[in-house]
């Protein structure tokens, strides 16, 4: 048995399925660095990552893929599901191996490696849309809003775009808390993709998302007061279905929501 090591990121995966073409083979398995070789392995090689012929294993599937197959791909890899590597590993070489004319295999679901990268992209896609729905933004006093969340997915890249649409005029910064790292919205332009150098100076609390009182804005804390009110008293006990709220609205998202959580205790 071959297999493949490589350190876990989409070039380094691309890299992969150029070097098996190179070297005529087909790994049964690609391991990120750091996992275990597997015992009965005969030969494990080492990718080292090479972004040339990263690009090249992907301007060749932009040709042979529709637009909507080729992001499907990237969709699924912002999954960062362990289980992904060897499916889309295995799901890249078959495009590649596909003779000329040959129907595509990206609607195959009867093939393994197809319908696990595929449902994999799904669940990405459910969760980016999620975020639309559950970022809550607050405003500082110097006129940025901004909003902290912590997905299961690395979805940000997927959202940016509607919150530049909606929120096209206003400074706002949506901040992964999981991932440490951001965008930051200027009110024009391109979001562009930020880190803190040393998170202890933020202010703002990683753990519920919320705005320190002397940034939060006096209008916003009014604000979210207001919402946590409106959001009580449009309950109707008699109607509650705790079991459809966490299946509409999973527990996990409840500390970023301004509905979910307590005031302040110096409000």
């Amino acid at each position: 048995m071959i297999s493949y090591t490589f350190d876990n990121t989409l070039d380094g995966l691309l890299t992969a399925v150029f070097e098996a073409f190179a070297l005529h083979e087909q790994p049964e398995q690609l391991l990120s660095a750091g996992d275990q070789i597997p015992l009965f392995c005969d030969r494990n090689y080492q990718v080292v990552t090479d972004e040339e012929k990263a690009g090249r294993v992907w301007k060749g599937l932009e040709k042979r893929l529709p637009k909507e197959v080729i992001r499907m791909l990237y969709v699924s890899w912002l999954s960062e599901l362990p289980e992904l590597n060897n499916a889309l590993f295995h799901y890249i070489c078959k495009v590649f191996r596909q003779p000329e004319g040959a129907p595509g295999i990206e609607r195959n679901f009867a093939d393994p490696d197809v319908l696990a990268v595929t449902n994999i992209a799904r669940k990405v896609l459910h969760e980016q849309l999620r975020m639309k729905q559950f970022i809550r933004f607050q405003k500082a006093k110097d006129g940025t809003y901004l909003a902290v969340v912590a997905p299961d997915h690395n979805v940000l890249p997927l959202i940016t775009d509607h919150f530049r649409d909606r929120f096209n005029d206003q400074p706002w910064l949506i901040y992964d808390a999981k991932r440490h790292y951001g965008y930051y919205y200027e009110g024009s332009g391109v979001p562009a993709r930020i880190t803190f150098a040393d998170e202890s100076a933020i202010t703002f609390s990683l753990s519920d998302g919320r705005l320190d009182d002397d940034v939060l804005s006096s209008e916003d804390h009014l604000l979210q007061e207001l919402w946590r009110t409106y959001f009580k008293a449009i309950c109707i006990r008699e109607r509650m279905n705790p079991r459809k709220q966490l299946n509409d609205m999973p527990r996990r998202y409840w500390k970023y929501i301004t509905e979910k959580q307590e005031p302040r205790r110096n409000s």
